[in-house]
């Protein structure tokens, strides 16, 4: 009896919801634009398993790991976890993948997303590159989103990354801010944010201030807010 008492409790540690920051084990999360997956790794190696996580890029399979050093073996780490891997989506079109456009995630998370290096970070035309890229992509993660799903951008929020202003993008596509948590990028060890393009494309680059922006479909919001006000109003009758 002691040793099937035993058996059960390893079982049960087994499938306890791990977390790593916003992040559980139990929660279907979709990874957006990932550079060598090791942001992907990092979260399959603390919970344990990736069964539960679809993590993508834009590159293909091929271009990838010519790029990161890393990369080969983040993408045989992540398997060995279970987690989906698909290369080559756009998050323009993500909904529309043929792999993607019938699930529903509890998490969407663009880390950094960038739209390539043309001009200087400070110039308009860059600033509104990188808008469309990230209107894009929360465009169509409203669509994706399970109930009290939330979409996460993890952006710089320092001159001139401010004015990108993704609260505002948000909002333009029916999405609200739920919070704007500072992102430290130890809290994930073994991530390694890359800058993606160029020659350079496997270096990191300093995050310096930045948050995970934290955005909820509106009509949600509306739906609680009605909900707080019954709950409210109703308080007030009875003895």
């Amino acid at each position: 009896m002691g040793s099937l008492e035993s058996l059960m409790e390893m079982l049960s540690i087994d499938e306890e919801e791990k977390w790593i920051k916003h992040y559980s084990s139990s929660q279907k999360i979709l990874l957006v634009g990932e550079g060598d997956f090791s942001f992907a790794a990092c979260l399959g190696q603390n919970f344990g398993s990736a069964v539960n996580m679809v993590a993508t890029s834009l590159d293909s399979k091929v271009s990838l790991v010519a790029k990161y050093s890393r990369a080969a073996e983040n993408l045989k780490k992540l398997k060995d976890f279970g987690c989906t891997i698909l290369h080559e989506v756009d998050a323009h079109t993500m909904s529309c993948h043929p792999l993607l456009h019938w699930q529903l995630f509890d998490r969407i998370v663009f880390n950094f997303p960038h739209a390539g290096f043309h001009f200087r970070e400070h110039d308009s035309l860059q600033i509104e590159l990188h808008r469309n890229l990230v209107k894009g992509f929360l465009r169509n993660a409203r669509y994706m989103l399970a109930e009290n799903g939330e979409a996460h951008v993890t952006h710089k929020t320092a001159h001139p990354f401010d004015r990108w202003e993704i609260e505002k993008l948000a909002e333009d596509v029916g999405l609200y801010l739920i919070e704007k948590s500072p992102f430290f990028s130890w809290d994930y060890l073994g991530y390694s944010n890359k800058r993606g393009d160029g020659i350079r494309a496997d270096d990191s680059f300093p995050v310096g201030a930045c948050s995970t922006f934290k955005f909820g479909r509106i009509y949600l919001r509306r739906a609680r807010a009605l909900a707080l006000d019954t709950l409210v109003m109703f308080s007030g009758f009875g003895g």
